[in-house]
């Protein structure tokens, strides 16, 4: 049989080393899983305990609203003004998406089409790249990390552009090269995008997990913003609640309108209990982030000191759930696919390979904070003791 759009799709790259990690687990070892940004931590008590309490109201197993019930906008838009001092009318800029994947994926299904291009940052969490790929568009990479300088190679891919780039997709802190920006850099995003008439679309997913003093900027803290950007917030990490999928599309209010009209033929929102135990959660835990941040940043510390005790010598992000290591010196020949089967295999930690997030990650492995720092210890103990082996 023949399929559509899938089959351009290359195998997944992270599923090689799922399936080594299954194997050697099965064969006994102890498999330390830093590969997949899946949060472990629990959610807020209250978030359960509400959503407890609304199930066993029978009305709540009806149909829902697909861009979310109004007091559900009203918590998102209020979040917003206490933490950013953003305003948003949660009539007409926020509409709530199931997850941040889901809204992003069907965002750009309203806004491209074929014949239309893309800007997209290299090596980029790979929904930001198959997004535009499904809604018919060209994909136009822009290296970020490192030394490039992005701001500089947007503007150059954008002029050697054609057709002219209608979207440019954004993430900070980024999955996943952990690259932050300041709010100075997003005003000059926007100015760029009322110069050149572009979207920009800013995936905050670590909107709260910033560390030694940094706060993530929203982009729509930009004067003006909201006349060429929207933003994507997730519950998913900020309150631990990934397998809950509620995420919201805020801004632009002709975009927000755009995405609703869209979903009100494809769904009819999250399952209305969790949308109410959002809401309560929001209103009622807005410390709770802080709580998440203190955690990743103490994993974060102990991957980091736990690795320069064994040579590898990476440098702390200031935000996301990740850290981006280049492969040592010695092992680059490799590529960042063998590397992350050799550590599984000699050190029984498993990471993402970089090649997984475009050809912009090869050189380098993902860790994903997932795991307390008893099991981090584990994992860069066992880490050095491979790597002594091998020499």
């Amino acid at each position: 049989m023949e399929f559509r759009r899938i089959n351009a799709l290359p195998p997944y790259a992270f599923a090689a080393i799922d399936a080594l990690k299954i194997e050697s687990r099965r064969n006994g070892a102890d498999v330390v899983d830093l590969g997949f940004g899946n949060p472990d931590l629990p959610p807020p008590d209250l978030a359960i305990e509400k959503l407890c309490e609304s199930v066993r109201n029978p009305r709540n197993h009806r149909y829902s609203a697909s861009r979310g019930i109004p007091k559900l906008r009203l918590a998102i838009t209020d979040l917003y003004q206490r933490q950013f001092g953003v305003e948003l009318d949660p009539e007409t800029q926020a509409c709530a998406t199931i997850g941040a994947k889901e809204g992003f994926s069907h965002l750009m299904w309203v806004l491209l089409g074929p014949g239309d291009a893309a800007l997209v940052p290299s090596p980029s969490y790979p929904i930001h790249i198959w997004g535009p790929l499904f809604a018919g568009a060209e994909v136009r990479h822009v290296r970020l990390g490192g030394d490039h300088d992005f701001f500089e190679n947007l503007l150059a891919a954008w002029s050697e552009s054609w057709p002219r780039p209608r979207v440019v997709v954004l993430s900070f802190p980024h999955n996943p090269t952990t690259t932050c920006v300041d709010l100075d850099f997003m005003v000059r995003l926007v100015n760029f995008a009322r110069e050149h008439d572009v979207i920009l679309v800013h995936d905050f997913a670590y909107a709260d997990l910033g560390f030694d003093g940094y706060q993530p900027p929203s982009i729509l803290q930009v004067p003006g913003a909201d006349e060429v950007a929207v933003e994507i917030y997730t519950l998913s990490k900020s309150f631990s609640m990934a397998g809950w999928r509620v995420g919201f599309l805020l801004g632009n209010a002709k975009i927000v309108a755009a995405l609703a009209k869209l979903k009100s033929y494809l769904d009819y929102g999250t399952f209305q209990p969790i949308q109410i135990a959002a809401t309560v959660t929001m209103n009622e835990e807005p410390d709770f982030p802080k709580v998440i941040n203190a955690v990743y940043r103490d994993r974060r510390d102990a991957l980091i000191d736990g690795l320069a005790r064994s040579g590898w010598i990476v440098d702390p992000p200031q935000g996301s759930m990740f850290v981006w290591a280049p492969i040592p010196p010695e092992y680059s020949e490799l590529g960042s696919m063998d590397f992350a089967k050799l550590l599984v295999r000699e050190a029984n930690v498993a990471v993402a390979p970089g090649m997984g997030f475009g050809l912009g990650g090869e050189g380098y492995v993902r860790f994903a904070l997932v795991e307390n720092e008893q099991r981090i210890g584990q994992a860069v103990r066992n880490i050095k003791r491979a790597l002594n082996k091998l020499g």
